[in-house]
């Protein structure tokens, strides 16, 4: 039974379940009385920001009591100089998350469609059923024709109508670490009508190796309906400062601005991230350490004899061959925090986050031990 209030509320509103996010290790310490604690919960890098960060950071300190350039006029230079495309083109955002939820109040209304595929990110519905509008789901692949619990972009384009206004995708994938090929990409997007934007969420771009990766913003001057997001919060180890953006051709970026907050990205943020941009070294090292948490997950994993999902990301998803939410607890109470994924309807999964190679090591050893 709705209370009073609640059924004032805006209907898509009322349905929603709030975003999840990873315990904090502060809430377990808490709850459990326990120490020592690792959380690989939340795909943040284990390296945390660079020193040159940390620095820019306490220079800019004496500045809180002022409002930060509302437009990141300085943040968006460096972007436009290091992605080699225009200044406008560039929306800043509080996280990329942020961004996606601009799209969703420029483009979506009630009476309108989001397409985005089975397993994929949980922003995507939340944003979507905010405004009333509604979610087209496409089944992801089964195995048979393209990675397993990846995006099938044949099932995903069999759902465009005239009610379609957008399409998100997530390259590679969380919580399953799937990834899709730069020709099965632009040629889903050759036949995408222009009145549908087509955003492709990069936000682990900075991890990806694989040579047929696509990087999507080399294709935003050919493709007129295209938004392509990326994040600071990932390889670059700014998470709780909140700094994402998008790139777009100017008619989108100018929808988005007449709708974003005003100063949505804080002073810290604009100036942690100039800096992270100008550290390549950490940026390398941090892509070492994911490259070594992989392997190393891989390894152990096949040794357990445990399926996982292969991940072009900074985390892996587990089968744990059980409901994970009673894995996911012992796991809890040996200090190790982890994120179970039953809310993407994949009940016997863990997504684990790469972390430093002592805590790899611990989340392991803690894991044969609960499973036995």
């Amino acid at each position: 039974m709705k209370t009073t209030i609640e059924q004032y509320a805006a209907t898509g509103v009322q349905a929603l379940q709030p975003y999840l996010p990873g315990k904090p290790i502060s809430e377990l310490e808490r709850e459990y009385g326990v120490k020592d604690i690792i959380k690989l919960a939340s795909n943040e890098n284990p390296l945390g920001p660079s020193p040159s960060v940390v620095s820019a950071i306490q220079s800019a300190l004496p500045d809180l009591s002022r409002y930060p350039d509302g437009n990141g006029f300085a943040l968006k230079a460096s972007l436009s100089d290091k992605l080699d495309v225009p200044i406008d083109w560039i929306t800043l955002g509080n996280g990329s998350n942020d961004v996606l939820d601009l799209v969703a109040r420029v483009f979506l209304s009630p009476g309108t469609e989001a397409i985005y595929s089975q397993y994929a990110f949980a922003v995507y519905p939340i944003v979507t059923q905010a405004v009333g509008a509604t979610g087209r789901v496409s089944a992801a692949h089964d195995g048979s024709r393209g990675p397993a619990w990846g995006h099938d972009l044949e099932a995903m384009l069999a759902l465009v109508s005239n009610a379609t206004r957008v399409i998100f995708i997530a390259n590679p994938n969380n919580p399953t670490g799937t990834w899709l090929k730069r020709n099965e990409l632009h040629d889903f997007l050759l036949q995408i009508p222009d009145h549908v934007v087509v955003v492709i969420d990069e936000a682990y771009f900075e991890y990806i190796e694989e040579v047929e990766y696509p990087n999507a913003m080399r294709w935003v001057d050919e493709f007129s309906n295209l938004l392509v997001t990326r994040t600071f919060s990932k390889a670059y180890g700014l998470a709780a400062l909140r700094i994402g953006y998008a790139v777009s051709q100017p008619a989108i970026a100018d929808l988005l601005n007449r709708v974003r907050q005003p100063f949505n990205a804080n002073h810290l943020a604009l100036t942690a991230a100039r800096a992270a941009l100008s550290d390549a070294d950490h940026l390398q090292r941090s892509i070492m350490q994911n490259r070594r948490s992989l392997a190393f997950f891989e390894a152990e994993l096949n040794r357990l004899s445990l399926n996982y999902i292969p991940s072009a990301g900074n985390f892996i998803c587990v089968d744990v061959g059980k409901q994970s939410a009673e894995i996911y607890e012992k796991l809890l109470r040996e200090a190790v925090i982890v994120r179970p994924v039953a809310n993407y309807n994949m009940p016997h999964h863990l997504r684990v986050s790469t972390g430093l190679d002592a805590e790899n090591c611990r989340f392991m050893d803690a894991l044969g031990q609960v499973l036995a």
